[in-house]
């Protein structure tokens, strides 16, 4: 369960957010929406850890996060995965690397760090791109790169921050669909977005929160609930991989023969490991086309 009570976060000039206060189920569906500005993503950073608030509390599966020690925020942040709207991959790994890296910084064992990426990317349907750098890919399949990884430390919340943002309206519904059956098969999920259509889609399942200037100013679960006690008398590139075929990943599969390179160089390097291969060459016929990045309101 995630709980905000009374959560203000100040900056200098202006008020992040204010008098937040929500509580979401675990396995809850919430989209969250408002302008720029209006503290989607200071709501992120701050159950991430990346933001100190000035006055209330947030708590995750029973976590105080305030009472967390520097030494060991790192703990807490692996029960939240986040997707950016800009992928935030690393330009030098390939997709496998990518999706890799979070489980080799926490000293995962080999086995299962393999086990566990090929469940991944047959989830969101890139097995056959596992070889592939992130300016190979189209929008949308760097996105489920991205949504892959944010699933690699097995986390009870995803928080997708304009997941969407800079694809086109195909590539986007792709990637709200497979958002949608991570949720369904268990994850908690937090969807900051501006399309009011997928949330008209998935109305049935989802919960809607709307800022506005720092604060909440609609929660259709507050919503619900009075209505009932009034009336109760007792780039981009077409993505065509859809929402994927595979379920989430539980390290019970094993690695099929041509599952690419998985102690790569670079990798290697990156983590203070011996280096035993060199990283697979770039695809020539690697897709050239590049997002056109939408620049992003730092106060969000």
């Amino acid at each position: 369960m995630i709980v905000f009570q009374d959560v203000n976060k100040i900056f200098q000039d202006y008020s992040g957010v204010k008098n937040i206060t929500f509580e979401v189920d675990p396995g809850e569906l919430v989209f969250i929406t408002g302008n720029s500005g209006s503290g989607k993503t200071t709501l992120m950073r701050l159950l991430t850890g990346d933001y100190t608030l000035n006055s209330g509390e947030i708590i995750l599966d029973d976590i105080e996060l305030s009472k967390v020690k520097n030494s060991t925020i790192h703990h807490l942040r692996r029960k939240i995965g986040v997707v950016f709207q800009d992928y935030k991959l690393l330009p030098d790994l390939n997709v496998w690397e990518n999706i890799s890296l979070p489980l080799y910084i926490t000293h995962t064992p080999q086995d299962d760090i393999e086990r566990r990426v090929t469940d991944l990317l047959d989830l969101v349907g890139l097995t056959d791109k596992a070889h592939l750098f992130p300016s190979q890919l189209s929008g949308g399949e760097a996105q489920r790169v991205s949504i892959a990884r944010a699933l690699t430390t097995g986390p009870s919340v995803i928080f997708a921050d304009e997941p969407t943002g800079n694809l086109d309206p195909e590539t986007g519904w792709n990637i709200a669909k497979l958002l949608h059956k991570i949720n369904q098969l268990g994850t908690t999920l937090l969807f900051a977005t501006h399309n009011h259509d997928y949330m008209e889609k998935y109305k049935d399942d989802a919960r809607h929160i709307h800022l506005e200037k720092g604060e909440i100013a609609t929660d259709s679960k507050q919503t619900k609930t009075t209505v009932t006690s009034k009336h109760t008398t007792s780039d981009s590139k077409p993505d065509n991989n859809e929402d994927g075929d595979g379920e989430l990943p539980d390290l019970m599969h094993s690695t099929p023969e041509n599952t690419p390179e998985k102690k790569p160089g670079l990798l290697a390097k990156l983590l203070g490991k011996k280096q035993k291969k060199n990283n697979t060459a770039h695809n020539e016929e690697g897709k050239d086309q590049k997002e056109t990045k939408k620049e992003e309101d730092p106060q969000t």
